[in-house]
């Protein structure tokens, strides 16, 4: 269990993750984008929020991939099984309490159930387990991220 072994996982498991996201969403089957939702916590440039909200995402794979890690190391075990339980800890904490208490909180330019008429919010508000964005996100969320957790678990026991 390494450092380079989380991040390495880290990255592979944020590059699966965004791309099942993003088929996801060209398909239709959903219409998350949470590169744009990260970017335009940063700018509301459309177009610079998307390359901003690819590097942040990266970024918190990475830093989950190492919280992962010292989950690991406390339990002393790491695999893709247990990964992959993780995973569905992630998606589960992500759909819920982060995009519903937290994001619309700090983000600068989503709306939320008191915004105004006269407000037009560049976004949605995501909702209870990511909805508003289509009936199929929760389950597309909850497959990407038992992946990543997967994928991370099983670089983290390398």
């Amino acid at each position: 269990m390494t450092v380079w072994g989380a991040l390495i996982g880290g990255f592979v498991g944020t590059l699966v993750l965004t791309t099942i996201l993003r088929a996801a969403s060209e398909l239709r089957i959903t219409r998350i984008d949470l590169p744009f939702l990260l970017g335009t916590m940063v700018t509301p440039d459309r177009k610079r929020a998307k390359a901003l909200g690819y590097l942040l995402h990266f970024f918190f794979g990475l830093s989950f991939a190492l919280g992962y890690l010292a989950i690991f190391v406390a339990l002393g075990y790491a695999g893709w099984l247990a990964g992959a339980v993780l995973g569905m800890l992630h998606a589960a904490f992500s759909s819920t309490a982060l995009v519903n208490a937290l994001l619309p909180v700090v983000h600068p330019r989503m709306g939320d159930p008191s915004t105004s008429a006269d407000r037009a919010a560049l976004l949605e508000a995501p909702g209870f387990l990511m909805l508003n964005y289509g009936v199929a996100t929760p389950v597309i969320m909850l497959i990407a991220h038992i992946a990543y957790g997967a994928i991370v678990g099983g670089f983290i026991a390398q």
